[in-house]
């Protein structure tokens, strides 16, 4: 086994001309850690992403002015709305959502929850989840746990787990019993890209309601909520909006849907006049009839750095770069990793592909753990798969590059 911690190499020729050609290169110096000579790759964005410079700052502002001076007066002066104008902000740089559709509050898992339950609700006499099997383990704990409770079946689809589920998946599955679809945008291990807009209008057709998951998608792919009629979305921060670990998620009600919906956690914070302390538990009339508990306003704050550099770089400029890195990858996977029997299961196609990509071979249970120790980090998935997350505004094509090169020696290694 390899000991020797390898030092920084020179890109190749290939490598170093596009990061010259980079328009966003110069955002990778806005992160904290991307000149760590203890990190030679971060090749894992898409499970944490690294802080921004800005949020030290930001939540020492938190501290010492609007906690540490104003205390308990600044819920009237803007943690209250907090939920609400961070959803809004999130919606309209990163999910094509006009205001009052989204707010940021508990995990995904509450919140995909909440959205499940919901959807249940808003189809009386509707008895069945769809889901494919393949989906992350939320999701999937989730819809057993909420059929478990309310009596709803679970209809489970099949599908490539080398892609993800398509209209061609669904179109045998849909009926007139389907209640609600709940599919992730970006698969979390293959990195296949769905067709939301063909999937949501099929749903539709049958009456029921599509929920997304877009937890792998939001803040590196270009999404459009309102546009294709999507109903209900979920998703984290503490990935490509790099909101840190356990930051809070955020969910989505389509307009039309929100004065009818009942969420099933009723709390406080969702009422109409939350300080009147009510006998009886009163909805607010938009989409705050979602939050139920005390929002986590601490939890809040670095996202919001991250959030200033996608508005200012754009999220179809972070999408572009993104194909880009994800396309180099599959080059250096031909080039580097095929031969040594890596197989690919993630889509070559880009208009299938989100913003990572996974190669599988049986050896890297063992391999990745050394790769941690060497300064390179990407994910691994089970049984065999490394995932590289490629985060477009921290991640460079020679960081990739190398990364990439140290799986190699590590096979070779053990060949």
């Amino acid at each position: 086994m390899t000991t020797t911690t390898p030092t920084p190499v020179a890109p190749s020729a290939r490598a170093a001309e596009l990061d010259r050609a980079d328009p966003l290169a110069g955002y990778r110096d806005r992160f904290v850690g991307s000149d760590d000579p203890g990190v030679l790759a971060y090749v894992d964005g898409n499970s944490l992403g690294r802080p921004v410079r800005g949020v030290a700052e930001r939540m020492a502002e938190l501290v010492e002015t609007a906690w540490g001076g104003r205390l308990i007066r600044h819920w009237d002066e803007g943690w209250f709305d907090l939920p609400l104008t961070l959803g809004d902000r999130i919606a309209a740089s990163c999910l094509g959502a006009a205001p009052g559709q989204t707010v940021v509050g508990e995990s995904t898992t509450v919140s995909l929850y909440k959205l499940v339950r919901t959807a249940l609700a808003a189809r009386p006499g509707r008895h069945e989840i769809v889901i494919d099997r393949h989906n992350f383990p939320t999701d999937r704990f989730v819809v057993e746990g909420v059929a478990a409770e309310t009596g709803a079946r679970i209809r489970w689809i099949d599908v490539d787990p080398a892609g993800g589920p398509t209209v061609d998946d669904l179109a045998p599955v849909l009926g007139e019993d389907t209640a609600v679809v709940v599919l992730s945008h970006v698969a979390y291990r293959s990195g296949h890209l769905a067709d939301a807009r063909a999937i949501t209008e099929l749903v539709h057709q049958h009456g029921a309601l599509a929920l997304w998951d877009l937890c792998h998608s939001v803040g590196v792919v270009p999404i459009e909520l309102d546009a294709w009629g999507v109903d209900l979305a979920v998703g984290c921060t503490y990935k490509y909006l790099n909101g840190g670990p356990g930051a809070p998620a955020f969910l989505y009600v389509r307009r039309e849907m929100i004065p009818d919906a009942r969420q099933p956690i009723q709390g406080w914070m969702g009422v109409k006049d939350s300080f009147r302390m009510g006998e009886s538990y009163d909805p607010a009339d938009g989409i705050r009839r979602f939050v139920s508990g005390t929002p986590p306003v601490v939890g809040m704050q670095p996202m919001q750095a991250m959030l200033d550099l996608i508005e200012e770089a754009g999220i179809d400029a972070v999408r572009e770069k993104s194909v880009a890195l994800t396309g180099f990858a599959l080059e250096l996977y031909d080039e580097v990793l095929a031969p040594l029997g890596v197989t690919l299961s993630t889509p070559r196609d880009p208009a299938q592909r989100g913003g990572h990509v996974t190669v599988d071979h049986p050896a890297f249970v063992e391999i990745v753990p050394e790769l941690w120790r060497r300064g390179v980090i990407p994910d691994f998935r089970p049984p065999t798969g490394i995932r590289l997350g490629l985060s477009p505004l921290s991640t460079s094509f020679a960081e990739l590059e190398l990364a990439v090169g140290v799986v190699r020696d590590e096979l070779v290694a053990r060949a």
